[in-house]
């Protein structure tokens, strides 16, 4: 994808970031090895601070090891989501922005998933202890949020470019120009 496309397709992106929605409820249908490896090379090629690429990426699949993930009281739904992600930052690599740069890696992961029709959900809540010793992440790796993926049991169809309303602030509510609170 160039930097010379055109109206149409930068709708698009515009869609999948307006139809994006935290998805707690998935089939039970692996995502193919391709699509997983889309998700990621959009991780992969995010911009990170002087280019550190601080970022290491944990696929968990394992039943057993979703299933200890989903013990937290908002990770129930974990054993149902056919991925957890886990972004770990390499503090050693980048120690003031490694949480910064794995957020954006994530975050394109996710508009990349909800293009390719599946749902996810980003995961804060958890031990990192226990996310450590399950998945054996070294010593100089933070975990920074997880992020669990698969398909929605509720379609989510890029064709319709249906904009759901949803309750969100108005812009003029969270942006000032030139100084707080100052309006154009």
């Amino acid at each position: 994808m160039g930097m010379t496309k055109g109206q149409g397709d930068l709708l698009e992106v515009f869609d999948a970031f307006q139809i994006r929605k935290s998805v707690r409820a998935y089939e039970q249908k692996q995502i193919p090895d391709d699509i997983l490896t889309k998700v990621l090379e959009a991780g992969r090629i995010s911009p990170s601070a002087n280019n550190a690429q601080p970022w290491h990426f944990i696929i968990v699949k394992d039943f057993e090891k979703r299933k200890t993930l989903s013990k937290r009281r908002w990770t129930k739904f974990l054993t149902e989501a056919p991925v957890v992600l886990v972004g770990c930052g390499d503090r050693g690599r980048s120690p003031d922005f490694n949480v910064i740069d794995v957020s954006i890696a994530l975050q394109q992961m996710v508009i990349a998933a909800t293009a390719e029709g599946l749902g996810t959900c980003w995961i804060g809540d958890f031990d990192e202890k226990i996310v450590r010793d399950l998945v054996k992440i070294p010593d100089k790796f933070d975990v920074i949020c997880m992020l669990a993926m698969g398909y929605p049991r509720e379609k989510l169809d890029l064709g319709t470019k249906i904009i759901r309303a949803r309750s969100r602030k108005k812009l003029e509510e969270i942006v000032s120009y030139e100084e707080y609170g100052k309006q154009k």
